[in-house]
């Protein structure tokens, strides 16, 4: 497994990338980054090339064909916030979005990196729920549902009398 953190991509973009090497042999998911036009394909290349050094360094995996992407995952990191002044004194916030990338490798026959695993099920119906009083809710508020309500009453002016 190798980790590339606060790498300047947003990971929605890296989300993107990732989902098209995720269960490939590393071979497939080498070529397929080579030839994929996304700037992220560059930074996860970089991490697929890093797990197999992991794999073949840390798990003495010998046969690099066996290998397969089992785990790739772009999670958000911090946001870097930035001021760009626009017209007439406004102010725009431009966020520079980061994320972690993960990516697991395994060998089915030595298993150098274990699969993830599933989250628990969850029961198919909901457990039941306690009967409460019935309870008034409070009334919408004023404004909330446009047109179904009658415009409030202009206040008439009296003209000024002459003396």
């Amino acid at each position: 497994m190798a980790r590339a953190r606060f790498v300047r991509v947003s990971a929605r973009k890296a989300r993107l990338v990732l989902d098209q090497i995720r269960g490939k042999s590393v071979g497939d998911a080498l070529s397929t980054l080579e030839y994929t036009p996304r700037a992220a394909a560059r930074l996860v290349e970089k991490v697929l090339r890093s797990a197999v050094a992991n794999a073949e360094h840390n798990h003495q995996v010998r046969n690099l064909d066996d290998l397969r992407v089992v785990q790739a995952i772009a999670d958000g990191g911090p946001v870097l916030k930035r001021i760009q002044p626009r017209a007439m004194g406004r102010a725009f916030a431009i966020k520079h979005r980061t994320s972690h990338l993960t990516i697991g490798v395994s060998d089915e026959v030595n298993g150098a990196a274990a699969v993830p695993t599933a989250p628990p099920v969850r029961p198919s119906a909901p457990p039941p729920r306690e009967e409460r009083p019935a309870t008034r809710r409070a009334p919408a508020r004023r404004g909330a549902a446009k047109g179904r309500q009658k415009p409030a009453a202009k206040a008439t002016r009296k003209p000024k009398e002459k003396k």
